[in-house]
């Protein structure tokens, strides 16, 4: 993986992928492409399939992947979460696995910076046959409350409303925006917030977060796996339930140890 020319177009787009998170040369509109060329209409596995194998075949992307995808895929099905939360569409393949595992009358509420982004995923979600379950909307919630008033006035997020969040996203902005939320008191004990990338690229500062806050207000589970479509560079994804919050004051300080998950790679 790591020699072919998508990935080293790839870590030479690096730059403009930071500012807009697009790789630069049009892949991601190519995986639009060829999701409607390759994948049957209305079937949810297949469009999975399909971008897996664009990712392993023919350019690298940056979504969570099939390996730990399935960690996703596990930690939904067992939440059954009604309103969810995902900070970082993409080209929206994390948003197709949840939405294939989540409850029939489940919403999920999608974040993406980047206006071509949104435009892909909406397009491929359609041709999944979800796109009615899936509402995406674009801005961060670092927008001066832009974002954050949306979800509040027009979504209806209020305390104790949301069920699930998944962060994949801008690594620095993971523990700013779980913050923002927990601000807002949308969670409520039993809520899941599933963490990817956490080793690589790495969020250091929500690792930590999580760390000095479990058994308090937080329980988490770490679960060892890979980046996305390959074998070599090793992640780690962070499942934490949410216990509830005693004051208003969230400490980073604490037990500095984490759950370690059964299975080494799910």
């Amino acid at each position: 993986m790591f020699l072919r020319w998508s990935y080293l177009r790839f870590l030479f787009g690096l730059r403009h992928m930071g500012a807009t998170w697009q790789v630069g040369d049009g892949r991601e509109q190519a995986l639009a492409d060829y999701v409607c060329t390759h994948a049957r209409r209305n079937d949810i596995d297949d469009v999975i399939r399909a971008i897996d194998e664009f990712c392993y075949t023919k350019s690298y992307l940056i979504n969570i992947g099939d390996e730990k995808g399935k960690l996703l895929d596990r930690a939904v099905a067992a939440a059954q979460p009604r309103r969810l939360l995902e900070l970082g569409t993409y080209c929206g393949y994390s948003a197709l696995r949840i939405a294939r595992v989540m409850p029939a009358d489940a919403v999920l509420y999608s974040i993406e910076f980047n206006p071509a982004n949104a435009a892909v995923a909406r397009r491929i979600w359609d041709h999944a046959g979800i796109g009615e379950r899936i509402v995406v909307i674009v801005g961060t919630l670092d927008d001066d409350g832009r974002t954050l008033s949306t979800l509040g006035d027009k979504h209806q997020f209020a305390p104790g409303t949301l069920d699930f969040v998944f962060i994949d996203h801008e690594k620095d902005a993971y523990l700013p925006d779980l913050r923002r939320i927990l601000d807002h008191e949308w969670l409520h004990p039993g809520s899941v917030v599933v963490a990817d990338n956490v080793k690589y690229p790495g969020a250091p500062q929500y690792r930590a977060f999580m760390r000095g806050q479990e058994g308090l207000d937080w329980h988490t589970r770490e679960h060892p796996s890979h980046a996305e479509y390959q074998k070599i560079i090793k992640d780690v994804v962070l499942e934490s339930t949410y216990l509830g919050r005693p004051d208003d004051e969230q400490s980073v300080s604490g037990p500095n140890h984490l759950v370690q998950d059964e299975q080494q790679h799910p």
